[in-house]
């Protein structure tokens, strides 16, 4: 008779209570893939940021705007490869909830800073030669609908065109994608020049300006050398690594990834309890069979590692059960076609740091089992049946 398949009759001896622990361990493995994963897709904002791009902002806030003379100022510096300008427009689709992440931009240069939008060449010409023209994300065409060729309006929730409306007509002429599998396709881009013109307020003003630079060693040169330009100045700017600025864009929103790993360690724990528990108690039943397996010879090592394998074994079942639906979730969400959801992906580390805790899980919950059986009297278990 193998150790292994004395493990196996242990575990399944109380279905129901294998069930339960199972479930139990599904669960809190299942949260683990999930939230890992969206706070990998929340990071990987920070993470896909390119190191030679930098972010030029109004100092006093960067939703303070900055005169459109600074854009080409700014192109004078050396060592900046292109400048680009972006204007937040507040854009919305047929009712103010379906909100757009939506900028006005530099059509010219655009692309060029940003590169990781994935067009073709005829369709970033159709753009261009289109002043009514719109490039949209996959993610907000899939949520929405759309298509290349659309006709459709958009409003400002704080924008308004010089008759009165809050309503602009553009035309879809691509739809991007993104070069890396996490790169954002929730954004619509479109020409600020119809921006400009059309607008009843703000006119000749951007919102930021993108700078790509000829090396990332020369970021810092590049900095100084623009802010040092309009020091003084009613406009003054602050100039950061993107990287920079998008971390201090999420911290704005409050520290996710406490609030996230404080949900998964809370299910860790109740597991913990939960698992160690049921082990402890199955120790405890079978009292008189481990001494019984130690008078036929079984050494002591022998059974605290067969004690030991059960409670790993079961948080590798619960816990690769729980994985294999976070992968289902992830698909769930990620085809829910919802544009500010970004995509999900369970990465290579998520995986294996979930098997590093199913690992740890089991050896915790059945390291204290197992020393107590491997230290268990012969005669004072027989005894006491």
């Amino acid at each position: 008779m193998g150790d292994l398949y004395l493990v196996f009759k242990n575990l399944t001896r109380k279905k129901m209570r294998l069930a339960l622990t199972l479930f139990a361990t599904f669960i809190a493995f299942m949260i683990f893939g999930t939230i890992s994963a969206f706070q990998s897709a929340l990071d990987s904002g920070v993470e896909l940021s390119a190191d030679d791009r930098l972010i030029t902002v109004n100092k006093i806030n960067f939703t303070q705007p900055l005169p459109i003379a600074y854009y080409n100022r700014v192109r004078t510096v050396d060592g900046i490869v292109e400048v680009t300008h972006l204007n937040w427009f507040g854009g919305y689709y047929q009712d103010p909830k379906n909100f757009l992440p939506m900028m006005a931009v530099n059509e010219n240069t655009f692309l060029k800073v940003y590169n990781e939008l994935v067009l073709t060449d005829e369709e970033e010409a159709a753009w261009k030669g289109n002043r009514q023209g719109l490039i949209v994300g996959e993610n907000a065409a899939r949520q929405y609908g759309w298509k290349k060729g659309d006709r459709i309006p958009i409003n400002s929730n704080i924008f308004s065109q010089k008759d009165g409306t809050t309503s602009w007509d553009f035309t879809i002429e691509a739809v991007y994608t993104g070069e890396q599998e996490q790169t954002d396709t929730s954004g619509l881009y479109f020409h600020y020049k119809y921006f400009n013109e059309t607008q009843s307020f703000g006119g000749n003003y951007i919102g930021w300006m993108g700078v790509r630079t000829a090396d990332p060693a020369r970021n810092g040169e590049v900095i100084k050398a623009i802010d040092d330009m309009f020091v003084n100045s009613p406009f003054e700017t602050e100039t950061v690594p993107e990287k920079a600025f998008n971390q201090a864009f999420l911290a704005q929103i409050g520290n996710l990834g406490l609030i996230l790993s404080s949900v998964i360690f809370a299910a860790f724990f109740i597991i913990l309890v939960i698992v160690g528990n049921s082990m402890i108690l199955a120790i405890r039943e079978r009292t008189s069979e481990i001494a019984v397996l130690k008078t036929i010879g079984f050494k002591s090592g022998r059974i605290f590692a067969m004690v030991l394998s059960e409670s790993i074994f079961l948080a590798l079942m619960g816990g690769g059960l729980g994985l294999l639906a976070s992968f289902g979730l992830i698909e769930l969400f990620n085809g829910s076609g919802v544009a500010q959801l970004p995509t999900l992906v369970l990465k290579p580390h998520i995986i294996m740091q979930s098997l590093m805790f199913m690992l740890l899980l089991g050896g915790i919950t059945g390291i204290f089992p197992a020393i107590t059986a491997q230290r268990l009297n012969i005669i004072s278990a027989l005894s006491r049946h």
